[in-house]
């Protein structure tokens, strides 16, 4: 009996291509950057919010439009939606299986996560330019 294995294929090999696409360890990062920043700014959203709380609509609407609060307004929702992306693409290619329906999930998820974030920063853009 021979003292070597049957298979000499490394198990990478038998992967075909299943393996790592390189890119995980990016996607890690932005997804943590990304969470990070939505505590800090969810933190000022918070506190926003608090002071508009039984204000008129018109000292609400100027106080988001001050300068500072339109910007962090902005990158608060490109943020989310960015961090939501990254989330729920991990979530479809861990369990969806089959090909064609993650490539069309992924795809309309992002559409959508677009038209929402673009939405969104348009709504504080007209606020604060007073359109």
């Amino acid at each position: 009996m021979s003292a070597y294995p049957k298979e000499y294929r490394n198990p990478l090999k038998k992967a075909r291509g299943l393996g790592s696409a390189q890119h995980g360890v990016s996607h890690w990062w932005v997804q943590r950057v990304t969470a990070v920043a939505l505590v800090g700014l969810g933190i000022w959203l918070v506190t926003l919010v608090l002071r508009m709380l039984h204000a008129d609509y018109a000292s609400a609407r100027e106080l988001v439009a001050r300068p500072w609060n339109a910007v962090l307004l902005i990158a608060f929702v490109v943020t989310a939606f960015w961090h939501a992306v990254l989330g729920l693409q991990v979530v479809i290619e861990d369990y969806v299986h089959t090909r064609w329906k993650e490539i069309a999930l992924l795809t309309a998820i992002k559409f959508v996560a677009v038209l929402a974030a673009l939405a969104g920063v348009l709504a504080v853009l007209r606020i604060a330019l007073g359109a």
